[in-house]
């Protein structure tokens, strides 16, 4: 019985782990309810505020997607004389080097900075320190090359910085291809979640807003200061996000500067693409969990979102183990606290984790942007969340392995097939 007993009070530990995710997401969804911030979609009010400006665009081999970019980027609504643009062009083995040369030669704010196979190739936050060397401007905005911004979405990200404690800004990203099948449309639910509901609620309650790596930027001094990206990181947006609050610094969340991106689409792709977010995520626990406890510039509120947002993606691995361990109590019939920690675990393995975006905070998202329909498609987030099962204990032990062999996880990066163009003509208003 005593094996039992011991059993049962660690089943019912991580029952309770998993609850403060679901109580902290079902909070989240009731701020944002309770008085939603009605998102804007003609241009931003006119600001005297305009900051010199510099927008990072790193590409390795993505000639199927720069040239949507750079084109949307000739036709932004901030003053040029303000601008500069810098392509990192990261060791590209196809035509990404020569489409953006054609739009350096023409546009006198574009530049374009080049390293070879061999010296580039080495992740995102390598690329962005490169083409740090470059950027002179006091704001620097970073967006993926997949992306398509709106015209104004400058004038959004950057009348965040008036305020003098804002350190990095964060915009809103939808997706651009969500009709193309049903990998997509589990993705758009998922950004419709995270950025609707989860990212407004932290910025209203004054927690842990994150910086998410594209289409969002922050004061080149600050970093500068910080010593850049750390390249060492799979994650580089949410390691940059702590070195700010740690900072004394914190992110400011836009939700009217949105950026569509074109989804991955395939489960491989998927997977991928969530495992290197989930092993990012498992690094900068490891590194910045105690930091947050100790420091002196986070809120008790701060301190604890702060840590239930690195270890989010540890979620997935508790409730295996919870399965692990509640299975066998079923089978041996062992009924004291039992039956009361299984029925509560059912619910919480379902609403705990994923990307920002448990089913309810999806459900709300969807209504407030006047998507009913998408509602239906709730329940296909079960796939996703066993799923990330399976993503997250793989991307937990190779990252262990990889620290016994004192070895940097080599970065992998997502494919993107340039199929946005059709969606952008149907879908994207011309803003």
């Amino acid at each position: 019985m005593m094996l039992t007993e011991i059993l049962e009070v660690i089943f019912a530990l991580l029952t309770l782990l998993m609850s403060a995710y679901l109580v902290r997401h079902y909070l989240f969804t009731l701020i944002v309810l309770q008085k939603p911030k009605k998102v804007e979609q003609y241009p931003a009010v006119a600001s005297t505020y305009h900051p010199t400006v510099s927008i990072l665009i790193p590409a390795l081999d993505e000639e199927r997607v720069i040239g949507r970019i750079l084109k949307r980027i000739t036709e932004l609504s901030y003053p040029k004389d303000k601008l500069q643009v810098i392509v990192i062009d990261d060791g590209s083995l196809d035509a990404t080097g020569e489409i953006a040369r054609y739009y350096s030669e023409r546009y006198n704010y574009v530049t374009l900075v080049q390293r070879s196979w061999r010296e580039g190739r080495h992740g995102k936050a390598s690329a962005l320190n490169f083409g740090m060397k470059q950027a002179k401007c006091e704001i620097v905005l970073c967006f993926d090359a997949d992306y398509y911004p709106q015209k104004d979405i400058v004038e959004k990200l950057v009348r965040a910085f008036e305020d003098p404690k804002v350190g990095a800004v964060q915009g809103r990203v939808v997706v651009l291809n969500e009709p193309k099948n049903l990998v997509t449309r589990i993705v758009a639910l998922e950004r419709i979640g995270g950025y609707r509901i989860d990212q407004e609620a932290r910025d209203r309650l004054g927690l842990i807003t994150q910086y998410g790596g594209t289409v969002g930027g922050f004061r080149r001094d600050i970093i500068e200061s910080l010593g850049g990206f750390d390249e060492s990181m799979l994650a580089e947006d949410t390691d940059l996000t702590l070195r700010v609050y740690l900072a004394g610094y914190k992110v400011k969340y836009e939700v009217d500067a949105q950026c569509y991106e074109e989804a991955v689409d395939s489960w491989k792709s998927y997977w991928r693409q969530r495992k290197r977010w989930s092993m990012g995520h498992m690094q900068c626990a490891f590194k910045y969990s105690l930091k947050i406890l100790r420091s002196k510039n986070l809120k008790l509120g701060e301190k604890i979102d702060g840590l239930l947002m690195l270890n989010v993606y540890f979620m997935p691995i508790v409730i295996l183990i919870a399965w692990i361990i509640g299975i066998p109590l079923f089978l041996l019939k062992y009924y004291r606290w039992f039956p009361v920690f299984w029925s509560a675990a059912l619910l919480f393995m379902y609403s705990s984790f994923g990307n920002f975006a448990p089913f309810y905070e999806v459900a709300a998202g969807a209504y407030l942007d006047g998507r009913s329909r998408a509602c239906w498609l709730t329940p296909l987030l079960i796939i996703t969340s066993l799923y990330s099962v399976l993503i997250c204990t793989k991307a937990l032990l190779d990252l262990l392995v990889s620290k016994l062999r004192k070895r940097t996880y080599p970065w992998e990066k997502t494919e993107h097939k340039g199929d946005g163009n059709y969606y952008i003509m149907r879908n994207v208003p011309n803003q």
